[in-house]
């Protein structure tokens, strides 16, 4: 595993589960993590610095090939979606768990994925022809698109790289600084224009196609409580998101996939517009954060199916075999300070108690924490995922609200009292909220929690 935290451990429990022998990497700073010891063999890979250590591609490609390694899964995050290093990984005779270099390279340049999607018949907003040159295209796309309209980093994620401009006179500024904030987080300034869609929420589809030529579509997420384009919380199914509509959409989404030969996991992300238009936005080619609640909706355990199809394996089950159950809602506990503009904060956890969990719920705790423990400042924020599972929303509702209210994290800010805070709104409740929900509410949000 190319990775660390909860999605090094959770792909750990897959492979013992298969009866694989697992590599565990870690830093300097996870030197005491609890799950290095849960995998078969653990290797040293350098400092706390992520760039020294999880990003260093000649550490981790030599620690593969001194444990005899035959796969890789690069988790999510770090070098997921790394081009180079997967073509590596196939010249040093390693399976990457994940689609084939070229599907990378087509699909995380961003603009480049856009245009695809539209060639091949999927819905997209309208938006620049590629990357624009300079401040001066941007400017002449905005127009032609009409504002507001949003710059997005053709090799961005995360809500890195993206403005929201809403008239001609905050281009300038915004360009500059998603030009920066690109070139700082990915090594690549280049941006694209995009239309903006009002009141919009963010709906993503599971996928994962064979080798053999199938794709199949595993349900839908709603991802629209987030903040900055960050997700804070998900569930399964989408709210209110009609049989007729997914099923028009899994339809064109599994022709443009098997036109282009769209192999292993991946997310299409769509914006629905309160006319209940979906517009394709961008393409994540590997496992999401957000998989569990699919897999407690669907009864599929994604890395099985990952590692299953990077064997050559057909999938297990065709399209029309898919069915989806229940709700499932997902909360990310993050070590932030919701009352400081969610700054990030590590330090020592001085105690910390989770409730009882199953990796097939209805209760699933995604963490790498058991214990006290030192977070170190050197990488994501997110200290656990509360996966929370019931035969109908309202019931997941129930269930992870009470889940909340029985974890406890001491020592450290955390955004647990802000969950707890989302998972009582009554517009959450009622379904009625979109991509703006967290910008509208988050005075109330803040006064209603014990910590506000």
């Amino acid at each position: 595993m190319a990775n660390r935290g909860e999605i090094a451990r959770r792909i750990i429990r897959t492979l013992t589960k298969m009866g694989i022998e697992s590599v565990a990497v870690y830093s300097e700073a996870d030197a005491e993590a609890s799950y290095i010891k849960e995998a078969t063999h653990s290797v040293f890979i350098g400092p706390s610095q992520a760039s020294a250590s999880y990003l260093c591609e000649e550490s981790i490609l030599k620690a593969a090939s001194e444990t005899e390694c035959e796969a890789l899964h690069p988790g999510f995050g770090f070098l997921a979606e790394n081009t180079i290093f997967a073509a590596r990984c196939l010249a040093h005779k390693l399976s990457f768990i994940g689609p084939s270099p070229s599907m990378i390279a087509l699909m995380g340049d961003k603009a480049v994925a856009r245009a695809t999607m539209a060639k091949l018949g999927v819905p997209v907003l309208l938006g620049s022809d590629g990357v624009v040159a300079n401040l001066k295209q941007a400017q002449d796309w905005a127009q032609r698109i009409g504002y507001p309209v949003l710059l997005k980093a053709r090799s961005g994620g995360g809500g890195k790289g993206m403005r929201l401009v809403e008239q001609e006179v905050d281009m300038e500024k915004a360009f500059l600084e998603a030009s920066r904030e690109a070139q700082a987080a990915f090594g690549d300034g280049e941006l694209y224009v995009e239309g903006f869609v009002n009141n919009a929420r963010h709906i993503e589809f599971q996928v994962i196609g064979d080798t053999y030529g199938q794709v199949v579509v595993l349900g839908e997420r709603e991802c629209s409580i987030q903040r900055r384009n960050q997700k804070l919380l998900e569930e399964a199914p989408a709210n209110g998101f009609n049989d007729s509509t997914r099923q028009a959409i899994n339809q064109t989404i599994i022709k443009a996939l098997t036109r282009i030969g769209y192999t292993n996991a991946g997310t299409l992300e769509f914006l629905l517009s309160s006319d209940g238009r979906l517009f394709f936005i961008e393409m994540n080619t590997r496992i999401q954060v957000e998989h569990p609640v699919t897999e407690l909706t669907t009864d599929i355990d994604l890395v099985e199916w990952q590692l299953r199809v990077a064997c050559n394996q057909r999938l297990p089950l065709a399209q029309r075999a898919i069915r989806t159950h229940g709700a499932a809602i997902e909360c990310r506990i993050n070590a932030e300070d919701a009352w400081a503009d969610f700054k990030p904060n590590p330090g020592p956890i001085s105690a910390i108690s989770w409730p009882s969990s199953h990796a097939n719920g209805p209760v699933r705790i995604e963490t790498y924490i058991d214990g006290p423990y030192q977070v170190p400042a050197f990488y994501d924020s997110m200290l656990a995922k509360i996966i929370c599972y019931g035969q109908n929303r309202s019931e997941a509702i129930k269930l992870m609200t009470k889940t909340l209210n029985q974890v406890s994290i001491h020592g450290i800010k955390t955004t647990l009292p802000f969950q707890r805070a989302i998972i009582k709104n009554a517009h959450f409740i009622a379904g009625s909220y979109d991509c703006s929900f967290i910008e509208k509410n988050m005075q109330s949000l803040l006064a209603s929690s014990p910590e506000g």
